[in-house]
């Protein structure tokens, strides 16, 4: 067994997903690990990381709708039955600061998958997405530690039975 620990960035187009799934994979051959553990930490408080479906992009369309109809920007709603208007008190990075880091505490901001022969374990239609919450355009850092069997640990090992 053997571990890495490394960081991978990425740019954002501003709101919406990045699909970084070619990206894994590519690290894991790369690093020459054959089997093993992936885990994926955002190292941001407002994008988030989640897997989903890779086929029909109205799914990710979908997705973006409903978290901003549960995560207004400037104010939300109170669930009283008052119903006050209560005004986000972190505004200072703009409107979307605030609804942003909510949307990432709603989320993943950390991944753990398995992988075999040098590629994650998915599922026909799942990709792994870096989710930007934010509407600019962002340089995003993954930290990414791999625990696992190198390619040459296990050609060794077949060599010496």
């Amino acid at each position: 067994m053997e571990q890495i620990f490394s960081k991978l960035n990425f740019i954002t187009n501003g709101e919406g997903f990045t699909d970084i799934t070619d990206d894994l994979n590519l690290f894991i051959q790369k690093s020459n690990f054959d089997s093993g553990i992936f885990c994926l930490t955002s190292l941001h408080t407002s994008c988030s990381l989640t897997i989903n479906e890779n086929a029909d992009p109205n799914v990710l369309k979908d997705l973006e709708k409903f978290i901003k109809s549960i995560v207004p920007y400037n104010c939300y709603t109170s669930l009283s039955k008052e119903r006050e208007k209560i005004y986000y008190e972190h505004f200072q990075e703009g409107e979307d600061d605030m609804p942003a880091h909510i949307k990432t505490a709603l989320t993943n901001t950390n991944l753990s998958l398995s992988f075999q022969k040098g590629r994650l374990i998915l599922g026909t239609w799942q990709a792994i997405y870096l989710w930007e919450h934010r509407f600019s355009t962002k340089k995003r850092s993954i930290s990414v530690h791999i625990i696992g069997e190198k390619k040459s640990s296990i050609y060794n090992s077949k060599q010496s039975q």
